[in-house]
Parts: C-alpha cells; sequence; structure tokens
C-alpha cells in the first residue's frame, strides 16, 4: 500500500506537471486491456489528464488529480472498510492526503487514489463500476 500513497502523493505535489504514475505489474493484462476501455469519460465532473504513462490500465482525471490503477494483485482478507457500490466490493484506505479504494474481489484489483478536495470519497466509486464490473470475479465479497 506505500506505493500507492507514493502515486498519491506525487499525484497532489499540486504542480502543473502530469501526475507521476507507477504501471502495475499486471497493466497488460487482457482484463486490464478491457476495464481500460470503461475508463469513465470525467470523474466528479473533472476531466481525463495526461499521466507520466501512456499505459491505458493508468487514467487520471482532474486538478487535484483522482488517480485509477489496474493491474494489482487481488486484495486478500482485510479488516479494512469494505463498501459494496452498484455491485462491486472496495476496500477503502485513509490515506494522509485523500484515500485509496481498491476493488475486492475482482483479479486483477483496481486501485483508485482519491484526494481529499473530493471528499467523502467513496461518492466517487460509481464513475469507475462499469471499469470495475469489467474485471473478472474472484467470488470473494465483503462481509
Amino acid at each position: 500500500m506505500a506505493a500507492g500513497a507514493l502515486v498519491l502523493l506525487l499525484g497532489l505535489s499540486g504542480c502543473s506537471r502530469a501526475p507521476e504514475v507507477s504501471v502495475p505489474p499486471r497493466a497488460a493484462d487482457a482484463a486490464c486491456v478491457a476495464a481500460a476501455k470503461a475508463w469513465p469519460a470525467a470523474v466528479a465532473g473533472q476531466g481525463v489528464i495526461a499521466t507520466s504513462t501512456d499505459s491505458p490500465a493508468v487514467r487520471a482525471w482532474g486538478s487535484p488529480a483522482v488517480i485509477a490503477r489496474c493491474g494489482l494483485e487481488p486484495l486478500a482478507p482485510t479488516t479494512d472498510p469494505c463498501v459494496v457500490v452498484d455491485g462491486v466490493d472496495w476496500v477503502l484506505r485513509t490515506l494522509s492526503d485523500g484515500a485509496s479504494a481498491t476493488t475486492y474481489g475482482r483479479d486483477p484489483a483496481i486501485e483508485v487514489l482519491i484526494p481529499k478536495a473530493y471528499a467523502p470519497e467513496p461518492l466517487l466509486l460509481p464513475a469507475f463500476g462499469a471499469a470495475a464490473a469489467a474485471l473478472p470475479s474472484t467470488g470473494h465479497h465483503c462481509s
């Protein structure tokens, strides 16, 4: 999770340059290719912005940037808060500059990094429902 926090901090640096985002290890998986086709055109009224990578598995919107990455390993069971939004399970974690939401029960996983400026963060998750639903289910769900 430290890598996610680092990505978020770089994305929120306040600079006008493109956010620096690391490409997840499984970004080239067929499931992420399919999910990338379902990235939203806008998030919280913010349009797509360029990032440091041209990987379709990575996308960002607005300033400060909301960043989504597909291709992470699925999460193991956790005691972190888990919510279901439009049939997709998400694990929420608080970060110093906002929050992360990672799909639970999807393989590979999508991580969405949301700056505090967009709080409450779970309200942005419906925008990512189509992309998350494109990922294969592992059968695990929030309990």
